[in-house]
């Protein structure tokens, strides 16, 4: 349910270019249930989309789906040796909502430092490779929280999302709004438990991300066939 974010640093677009029409050998995803996926999930989660979009083009793509449902910014640092091992050219990684969602006291500056590691280590084992990131959703619609714990968290998870656009930039990698997207208020998006995507909300997430992917990196794929 991303919506791409423009670049807010000018060089944005340009940096680790991979070129116009790139054909993706290698993907692999990073992150936590939101790439992973819940066992209450039928259809294909939306990393899994696309890359079958992908190998639409490239039959020989190897890819990897190595998120973890529940892991924090510390084990998605854990992912990134055996991510790097398959030498990928594209890599998503996408974290941090459970450095909020799973403590009353979340450590946003421990975040950064470990987010900032993240992508420091994936920039020096894959300098070449497309990398994409995105914010986290401030609020759950569909979630019975009271109302301290739901300020509280909107407040943890704003600081979150600056964290997380800042650290994209300083490292070059573009970083899609989750926050305030329109799908965020249509239930149909997501599972009962009310927080995790359905099988709509990881089609609707995996369109978004390759309009993103086409337009910073422009990465070939078989995207007409989810309507983008």
């Amino acid at each position: 349910m991303p919506v791409a974010e423009p670049p807010t640093d000018p060089d944005l677009s340009t940096a680790h270019p991979v070129g116009r029409g790139k054909v993706v050998s290698s993907y692999v995803a990073l992150g936590d249930s939101f790439t992973a996926g819940r066992e209450s999930i039928e259809a294909l989660r939306w990393a899994d989309r696309l890359a079958n979009w992908l190998r639409a083009v490239n039959p020989e793509l190897t890819y990897a789906n190595l998120a973890v449902d529940g892991a924090t910014s510390a084990e998605v640092l854990e992912q990134v040796p055996q991510g790097l091992e398959l030498n990928p050219d594209l890599i998503t990684v996408i974290c941090g909502a459970n450095d909020i969602l799973l403590t009353s006291r979340p450590d946003v500056v421990g975040y950064e430092e470990r987010f900032s590691t993240i992508l420091e280590r994936l920039r020096e084992g894959a300098p070449e490779a497309a990398i994409l990131t995105t914010t986290a959703p401030e609020t759950w619609h569909f979630l019975e929280l009271r109302p301290r714990t739901k300020a509280r968290l909107v407040k943890a998870l704003a600081d979150l999302n600056a964290v997380t656009r800042s650290v994209a930039a300083r490292h070059h990698v573009p970083c899609l709004n989750v926050a305030g997207h329109p799908g965020l208020t249509d239930p149909a998006n997501f599972s009962a438990d009310g927080l995790h995507p359905s099988s709509q909300g990881h089609e609707r997430a995996v369109e978004e991300i390759a309009l993103s992917l086409q337009a910073h990196f422009g990465i070939q794929g078989d995207f007409q066939g989810g309507h983008v």
